[in-house]
Order: C-alpha cells, then structure tokens, then sequence
C-alpha cells in the first residue's frame, strides 16, 4: 500500500446541481470535474471535495485541511462587489458564493494555503475588495470548449517563481478582474492585457489563476499549493 503519511489533505469546493443523470439516477448533486482530483492527486496530494455548507462551518472545515482550492464554475453574483447585473451574467449561485467566500477568508485567516481557480480566483479578489469586469470577449471558444492563450508572468511574484516564462494555458472564461483588491498583486497578464494570475505578497500563501490548470498536464501550479500545504505538517 502506498504510504499518505506525508500526502497534505487538499479540499476542492464543488458545484451543486437540481439535476444530475448517472446510471438509473437523475437526483441533485454535488459536482466536480474529474480534473481536478486528479490534478491534486498528480501534484501529491489527498483530494477531498468540500461542497456547499453553512457558511459558519467554513473555519472548522478548514482547520482540518492542509490547502484550499477554490474551483471554477458559475458567475460570482455582482451584488458582492456592489455591482448591477449585467444582461450577459449567468444566472446566481447564492450557496456556492456564500460558502466559498467563507472558504476563502477562513483560509486567509488561518494561513492555510489557498488556490483559486478562475471563478476562484475572481471570488478571492472579491473577497478582499475587488471588482470584476461581467462580460470579457475573446477567452472562451465555443460554449463547452476549452481553448488556451499564452499568459506571462510578472517578474518576482510568487507565480513567476513557479513558472518562469511564458506559458500556453487551458482558458474558458467570460469575466474577469477589473479593479483589484487592494491587498493583492497581479502576477500574470494575458497578451490583451487581462489580468490572469493574482497573489498575495503576505502572510498567507494564496494564489488564483484565471485559467484551468484541471484541463491540462502542466502541474506545476498545483505543486506549488501541495508543496505548501506538505510544508505546514
């Protein structure tokens, strides 16, 4: 049997869905994407998936993890960042908000390490004060596919540490960072400008990408979350 002994636990919050179709079953769900799993358990970690709870709970559920991803999926809700809905936002997931930006801030407070991933790394710049952009052309294919752009890193952050040049990323995404929170800097641009990787200089260890790191073979983002989350054991 392999031995977890040194495996850090990796929480990954998951969709919730009315409706989901598997065998003879069509019940609501607690979703999430194979990839990411898979791309915790590829980086060296234990991947346990964390799905809508009461928001109070989120400190207690994070003290019993060793990092934090905070995955993709539906629009962050603009009243979070005092924003009108635009036509072209998607409908609201008001559990799914609620209790990843508990997620988000129990991490934060308690130093665990944190990774967000696209919607996650727009709701980690919501959660400490910044704005999105609603509707952004040019960053996703076709509805249901996945395509990749190159992003490049900002000289000395974090992200550039872990990948040093320039990168082709999986992307599918209609929003975006506008104004960014005052505590974060950004540490990846996309060729038109767009804000594609964001950080915070200290104390904790957090990191969000705007791209899918689940959707490709480059584990190197992840590996630097696990790797963190190993070195708090």
């Amino acid at each position: 049997m392999e031995n977890t002994v040194n495996k850090p636990l990796i929480g990954i919050s998951t969709y919730l869905v009315e409706k989901a179709s598997w065998g003879v079953w069509e019940l609501p769900a607690a979703l999430l994407p194979a990839g990411y799993p898979r791309l915790v358990q590829a980086a060296g970690g234990l991947a346990s998936m964390l799905p809508p709870d009461e928001p109070s709970y989120a400190a207690e559920v994070v003290a019993r993890l060793d990092g934090v991803v905070v995955a993709g999926g539906p629009d962050v809700d603009p009243s979070h960042y005092g924003a009108p809905r635009d036509d072209r936002t998607g409908p609201p997931a008001p559990e799914r908000d609620a209790w990843e930006l508990a997620l988000i801030r129990a991490a934060l407070d308690s130093g665990t390490p944190l990774l967000g991933i696209c919607r996650g790394m727009q709701l980690l710049n919501v959660a400490l004060g910044g704005t999105l952009i609603q509707h952004l052309d040019g960053h996703v294919a076709a509805p249901g596919v996945f395509s990749t752009h190159p992003v490049r890193p900002v000289p000395g952050t974090l992200y550039a540490a872990i990948a040093p040049a320039p990168a082709d990323v999986p992307t599918y995404h209609h929003q975006a960072v506008d104004r960014l929170a005052p505590a974060l800097v950004p540490s990846a641009h996309a060729e038109d400008g767009t804000i594609e990787a964001i950080e915070l200089p200290s104390p904790a260890w957090a990191l969000g990408v705007q791209w899918h790191p689940e959707m490709g073979e480059d584990v190197r983002v992840m590996g630097a979350l696990v790797r963190e989350a190993r070195g708090r054991g």
